[in-house]
């Protein structure tokens, strides 16, 4: 697969994708956005865990503001480049593959839009955050009105497009722009280890469980409380009878499994 936006490596059973536009603060352009929607669409069959990081001080500074000025596009054109966001940004989050973002300096509009599409958000403790189409004459189109307003609310993103204020990394830690803050005296490592760390432990889970989590929990949250039941019975259903299951269980019963305890990760 050749890109020009993006470096692609893996690590074992772990994909990880760069954003390599630093000269441009890693902005989404047009053929960003293809090769992300590219890799996601065609993710080898032995990947397990896919880390999304970037090149520079910065992750994502959202969408490439020049060439939407420079292409004057009209409104069925934006439409379908807010299209074009959408689905590749569907199948980072409803893909069956875990995704763990790994983010630093800005993390502004599109590019919050991207990190929101991630199941797990790693932070330097440089990261910030800001939704500032407010103030740009613009509108946000890359799905954060599903994505990241669910995470912080709807009123707090409207309070962040309204006033295009910058969330620091604590404020974001704490309402849930970043689940894991690095870099700090309480956790030196970087940002990029941890992150790493983190998909070589959750690459051991069975792969049924892994896929199950990351395509059924958001949807299920879309459904009434009596479908939602159903589809989480269906799911259970399928997952508890998968091939791994007697295997772990087994470990269990014979007390060869980690017990669930303060302290103590759930993965060796």
């Amino acid at each position: 697969m050749t890109m020009s936006s993006l470096k692609i490596h893996e690590v074992g059973n772990v994909g990880v994708v760069t954003l390599a536009r630093a000269h441009k603060r890693n902005a989404l352009d047009d053929a960003t956005v293809r090769e992300i929607d590219d890799y996601f669409s065609n993710v080898p069959s032995h990947i397990r865990v896919i880390v999304m990081m970037a090149e520079g001080d910065h992750f994502c500074a959202g969408l490439d503001l020049k060439e939407h000025h420079d292409q004057e596009r009209g409104a069925v054109e934006f439409l379908r480049v807010c299209q074009a966001w959408h689905r590749a940004f569907d199948k980072i989050q409803h893909g069956g593959i875990p995704v763990i973002a790994c983010l630093q300096g800005a993390v502004v509009g599109g590019g919050l839009e991207l990190a929101s599409a991630a199941h797990i958000r790693v932070a330097d403790a440089s990261t910030y955050f800001s939704l500032p189409e407010g103030t740009r004459g613009i509108f946000t189109g890359g799905g954060a009105t599903v994505r990241t307003a669910r995470i912080i609310s709807a009123d707090r993103m409207i309070e962040m497009m309204l006033t295009g204020r910058v969330v620091g990394i604590d404020e974001g830690h704490r309402i849930g722009l970043a689940h894991y803050v690095c870099n700090t005296p309480e956790n030196p490592v970087s940002a990029q280890d941890f992150a790493m760390s983190l998909a070589e432990r959750i690459a051991q889970n069975a792969f049924l469980s892994n896929y199950a989590i990351v395509t059924s929990i958001n949807k299920i949250a879309d459904m009434s409380a009596t479908d939602g039941l159903f589809a989480e019975g269906l799911m259970a259903a399928v997952v508890q009878t998968g091939p791994d299951v007697q295997g772990r269980l087994n470990e269990f019963v014979t007390k060869k499994a980690h017990k669930v305890k303060p302290g103590v990760d759930a993965i060796a």
